[in-house]
């Protein structure tokens, strides 16, 4: 592809793929970009996934940053609880506890059985743990600072639904394992693509864009007849598109060429 000044410009790898889009890749120094790949990311008015490393020097230089709200909420379960909660996003209820007494605080707050997460970069289920006990929130308090608790809520099926420039990509049930309260594809949980409630779709579009997600994978579960958001992932497992032989590069790259994102 010839490079001019009016093309789409990517740092990162994910359009590596798409036609209309240029990946210029990451180098860990910016002088290791050639000149005219400077003037490049000068002049374009948005630059495709920039990584951590661009986002906040080229969201300084103004360019505008697809996707949006990407890396920062990036695997940080605290960053996204406080997104949800001062938006009103519909989520369960979840107290972060910092420095001393943190026991002390969360048995007040919460009855057994509750959920406490690993807040910062656990994924696929690891890092998530049902109390039941004393002795269940005594080890996990060993092993994080600060906690992160959540009330339990009891469904044996949860939904994740990859939303990508307010367009639905992909969506399926995740069915749990007996006598596991998680629902993850990599600790055993079974995909389902029947009955995908509309309602639930329509949620997940609310929820990204009220929160500004570009791209995003929502697990949503429904309990008494109501949506929760359970979280957000910016980097979501593949084995429910090959599953409904979906190419998840090739739903971005038409999303590119048709101009939606």
């Amino acid at each position: 592809m010839s490079l001019t000044s009016e093309s789409k410009i990517a740092l990162g790898k994910r359009l590596r793929h798409c036609p209309v889009i240029h990946s210029l890749g990451v180098k860990i120094d910016p002088d290791f970009y050639p000149r005219k790949h400077l003037e490049l990311l000068q002049k374009s008015s948005i630059i495709y996934y920039p990584t951590h490393h661009y986002e906040d020097v080229l969201t300084a230089l103004g360019k505008r940053i697809f996707p949006r709200n990407y890396y920062h909420y990036l695997g940080n379960k605290i960053k996204q609880t406080e997104l949800f909660t001062i938006l009103g996003i519909p989520h369960p209820r979840t107290q972060i506890y910092y420095g001393r007494n943190r026991k002390q605080k969360i048995l007040q707050d919460f009855d057994f059985p509750f959920v406490a997460k690993i807040p910062v970069g656990s994924s696929q289920g690891k890092g998530v743990y049902l109390i039941r006990n004393e002795h269940d929130l005594d080890s996990y308090l060993e092993q994080t600072r600060p906690a992160y608790i959540q009330e339990y809520l009891a469904f044996d099926r949860d939904l994740r639904i990859v939303v990508i420039g307010r367009q639905i990509v992909h969506a399926y049930w995740r069915i749990g394992k007996e006598n596991d309260f998680r629902h993850n594809v990599s600790q055993g949980a079974e995909i389902s693509f029947e009955n995908i409630p509309v309602e639930a779709l329509e949620f997940a579009l609310y929820v990204a864009g009220k929160c500004g997600f570009d791209e995003v994978g929502l697990d949503i579960c429904r309990v008494d007849n109501r949506f929760y958001v359970l979280e957000a992932n910016m980097v979501y497992g593949l084995v429910g598109f090959r599953l409904a032989n979906k190419d998840i590069h090739a739903s971005l790259s038409k999303l590119a060429e048709k101009g939606i994102i």
